[in-house]
């Protein structure tokens, strides 16, 4: 783990500043009694209204993590606390089924994590989100996931039921063909080669898969996304998408501190470019732009993505509408009634 290191947390009236070297920073799980699991997201250029989040912070600790900001709500720090100090919902299933439950719930998508990964090491101790996605089986709710991990072959069973009956697909984010390169940007994840073999394992057992190649870091991963897109191709995936890098609040000063230590040769070049396809910034925050570049580098990469998506044989066609799959009758005759009063 890294020494402790957080930028000041723009929610906190007051900043501390060490006078010695910081120690490092110690993992801590924390329990949150929320009485809602469903998130809504408001933001008009995701394609997902609900998603549900059983962690928050990420034992991953991927240098660019959009999340990390979210961790300063809690009270914690967008750096070393958002890999540190996690916070575990040990009553999400139980929320889930009472959300699914009520009359409002018609059935809509829910996709599974759209802040901190869902199957990030912890998952294996309290398997939440294995739990949530028995509640959404059980339900016929149709699901996507987003996960860079391996661990998620664990659950191929529940993953099964809900691609037979309902409607799943599985994005893993592997935006790195070299392993040593990703270990220097997401220390704790595993290896782009685990990453891929957990992805044929999927597919192998019928269940749509995808990539995710986000971020994409100019300077830096742009040359690694043919030999991605053609390994995924061989691993079973139907899917390919590409994100760029976005770098809001304080995600900035943590990337910028992790690359200078990872990659002090290539920083200047990182930032040059960075600021090449967003228009002199390094980051841009409005919807419907902030997940693109502009600018002659970025033409090329969108060019080298597409030209590398069909040497490797993706079909030319996008995701067929979610299914209406949702049904709550065989739930409400195994849910426990309400005594009437001459009962």
């Amino acid at each position: 783990m890294h020494a402790i290191s957080n930028p000041p947390n723009p929610f906190e009236p007051r900043h501390r500043d060490l006078l010695e070297p910081a120690p490092l920073a110690r993992v801590e799980v924390f329990e949150d009694a929320t009485r809602e699991i469903l998130s809504r997201n408001d933001s008009p250029d995701l394609p997902f209204r609900w998603s549900v989040n059983p962690y928050r912070g990420c034992f991953h600790a991927c240098a660019y993590c959009y999340a990390r900001s979210s961790h300063e709500y809690w009270g914690f720090g967008a750096g070393t606390d958002f890999e540190s100090k996690l916070i575990v919902k040990r009553n999400a299933a139980d929320l889930l089924r009472k959300a699914f439950l009520k009359p409002s719930w018609s059935g809509e998508l829910i996709v599974f994590s759209g802040n901190t990964d869902c199957y990030q090491p912890l998952e294996a101790t309290y398997g939440l989100t294995r739990a949530c996605l028995e509640v959404c089986a059980e339900f016929r709710n149709p699901v996507r996931i987003i996960t860079k991990s391996a661990l998620i072959t664990r659950d191929i069973d529940v993953l099964t039921r809900l691609h037979e009956q309902a409607s799943l697909r599985v994005l893993f984010s592997i935006p790195f063909s070299d392993a040593e390169t990703a270990r220097k940007v997401e220390p704790h994840v595993p290896s782009p080669e685990k990453r891929f073999a957990a992805m044929k394992a999927l597919a192998d057992a019928g269940i749509p898969t995808g990539i995710s190649i986000a971020p994409v870091i100019p300077g830096l991963n742009e040359d690694d996304i043919p030999d991605l897109l053609m390994r995924a191709r061989r691993a079973g995936a139907v899917d390919a998408v590409h994100v760029l890098l976005r770098l809001s609040g304080n995600v900035e000063p943590v990337f910028l501190e992790r690359m200078a230590a990872a990659f002090p040769d290539r920083l200047e070049k990182i930032t040059n470019r960075l600021r090449d396809v967003r228009g002199g910034r390094l980051s841009n925050g409005q919807f419907f732009t902030r997940y693109e570049g502009q600018g002659a580098h970025w033409q090329l990469i969108e060019q080298l993505f597409e030209i590398g998506r069909r040497k490797a044989g993706f079909a030319d066609c996008d995701e067929a509408a979610t299914p209406s799959t949702f049904t709550r009758r065989e739930s409400l005759q195994s849910a426990p009634t309400q005594m009437t009063l001459f009962e």
